[in-house]
């Protein structure tokens, strides 16, 4: 609850724009503070539109896996603000945040400042008082203009596949989108590129160019493929037979092999068998996420399964939907339940399903006024399915259940993922301390 009236004082420095892409704001902050941003080790910083999360996820556990301490930086959270920053590999504790955040709001003395760019602030202050090998960051909103985008040395960058999100702040074309993702390379850094449309990748190979970096591009300087069940990863420095990730879904194994790209064109010690057990140890929730257990999955039949997907754009569907078909079986209906935001492509997000989901039924995001309405929701989802609408996770639940022999899967927000761990129950955060 103090953490919660914290965030809601510093919500309020910047009333007018959630979001305002400007760098100068948290610069003269964090000169204030004295620059931590400067004193951080050594940063591995990633942007992209799909899989930051995950590949973050998986550098983490094979650092982890060979005896690194590691700092992160991820947004947004679930359930907890505590998500965003782990300290040495640690969640950080509430104690140590409002001391942090109440530290960062008194040095900004009520000048505007949006959420975003006090609490990036507050992370690398409490990055740089607590020692650590590694800092991985993710770029919260585009790249350029991004608050985290103040780091001027990092060790790498990270680039992950780019899709169309958040237009009307970074442009309408993948090509402009991937310009604005790209203002994160550095001169003498290197670059590790996930798969990309040609759109997109030229508009990096370009920016590269302009820091004479020669980036390191997934399907041209490394591979991965699946063999067996098993990831199959392939460099200049030869091949790599390891077992398939812990995270779910097809797409996790592009997002490990640029975690291991990053490992090996970065040049980190990190072993075959250290990365091995860092693909089996990676932890990153809602993200294609089985439940199996919690107040809200007993509403259902004990031959039904429950999914949770955070994906939200058109990128993220298609990711979800070739995941859904490889499970889906002749004897298995599929249920979507969806929530989303009024500025997401939902029709491109659900143009994927059309022919594997058999029902969907959409739902409010709980206390949020841009969401799209069940019937706003309904009008779009009939083109791909038979669609009906519930006032709640809760109800949606109990009418899918309905059907005993069926996937549910709840997607569509990032905001209802959270919503859903709240109510199921449980120590979450616990499990992912």
């Amino acid at each position: 609850m103090a953490t919660d009236a914290i965030l809601k004082r510093l919500l309020a420095l910047h009333p007018n724009k959630l979001i305002d892409l400007k760098l100068d704001r948290i610069e003269r902050l964090l000169n204030d503070l004295g620059n931590p941003e400067n004193n951080l080790p050594p940063i591995i910083h990633v942007a992209g539109t799909n899989g930051k999360g995950s590949t973050i996820a998986f550098l983490r556990a094979m650092l982890e896996a060979a005896g690194k301490k590691v700092h992160i930086y991820t947004s947004p959270h679930l359930v907890k603000f505590n998500e965003r920053i782990r300290l040495a590999g640690k969640l950080v504790s509430s104690r140590k945040l409002n001391k942090a955040l109440e530290h960062c709001e008194k040095i900004n003395d009520g000048k505007p400042i949006t959420y975003f760019e006090i609490t990036t602030a507050c992370a690398f202050h409490l990055f740089a008082k607590e020692k650590a090998d590694f800092t991985l960051i993710e770029v919260g909103l585009g790249g350029r203009f991004d608050a985290t985008n103040v780091i001027k040395n990092p060790f790498g960058t990270i680039i992950t596949p780019i899709s169309l999100d958040h237009m009307e702040f970074l442009g309408t074309k993948i090509a402009q989108i991937a310009k604005e993702k790209a203002g994160i390379i550095k001169k003498n850094t290197p670059l590790i590129v996930g798969k990309q449309e040609k759109e997109a990748l030229f508009s990096i190979i370009e920016e590269a160019k302009k820091f004479a970096i020669c980036p390191f591009i997934f399907q041209r300087d490394y591979d991965c493929y699946q063999q067996n069940g098993r990831l199959i990863y392939q460099d200049e420095e030869g091949l790599l037979d390891l077992p398939a990730p812990s995270l779910r879904g097809e797409f996790q194994f592009e997002n490990a092999a640029i975690a291991i790209a990053a490992l090996r064109h970065c040049k980190l010690s990190v072993s075959e068998e250290q990365i091995a057990k860092g693909l089996a140890n990676a932890v990153w929730p809602a993200r294609f996420m089985p439940i199996r257990e919690g107040k809200l999955y007993n509403i259902l039949d004990k031959n039904q399964q429950l999914w949770l997907d955070g994906g939200h754009n058109e990128a993220g569907g298609k990711a979800l939907a070739l995941s859904l078909s490889k499970i889906k079986g002749k004897d298995k209906k599929i249920t979507l339940i969806l929530g989303a935001y009024k500025n997401k492509d939902i029709k491109g997000f659900l143009r994927h399903f059309k022919g594997i989901v058999d029902e969907i039924i959409a739902i409010p995001l709980k206390g949020d006024r841009a969401s799209l309405t069940p019937a706003e929701l309904i009008k779009i989802a009939n083109m791909f399915g038979h669609a009906k609408q519930a006032r709640s996770i809760k109800s949606a639940l109990k009418i899918a259940a309905q059907n005993k022999n069926n996937i549910i899967v709840i997607c569509g927000s990032l905001h209802l993922a959270g919503d859903f761990l709240r109510q199921n129950g449980g120590n979450f955060i616990k499990s992912i301390a």
